[in-house]
């Protein structure tokens, strides 16, 4: 499936590349390939980004940041899939996230 640029792709197909790296990363992580696992987690982070509705992200507000417990992102501008801002806590560096890592702070969303 990697003939078609994300943004190109279908939902079901943006689920079945998500579901396919997702095994590929279970796999290397079992044959303990760090590296490899690694490209394939942040691929699937970045497919799943096209399935994000841009519009939920809203600059100004603090989201959590799935897989950080406890931390916590400030978005100040949305560019292309990826939200940049700061994390609470860390003014120094700004920094961008894909979209996918960000959940509400509300409960319920």
């Amino acid at each position: 499936m990697m003939d078609k640029n994300y943004g190109a792709m279908t939902e079901q197909e943006l689920r079945d590349e998500i579901a396919m790296l997702k095994e590929k990363a279970r796999k290397a992580e079992q044959l303990g390939i760090v590296n490899e696992y690694a490209v394939y987690e942040r691929r699937a982070l970045m497919a799943a980004a096209y399935l994000v509705d841009l519009d939920t992200i809203i600059p100004g507000e603090m989201y959590r940041i799935d897989g950080a417990p406890g931390e916590f992102f400030k978005v100040d501008r949305l560019k292309g899939r990826f939200a940049w801002g700061y994390r609470l806590g860390s003014e120094r560096f700004e920094e961008a996230l894909p979209v996918s890592i960000l959940a509400p702070m509300k409960a319920g969303k």
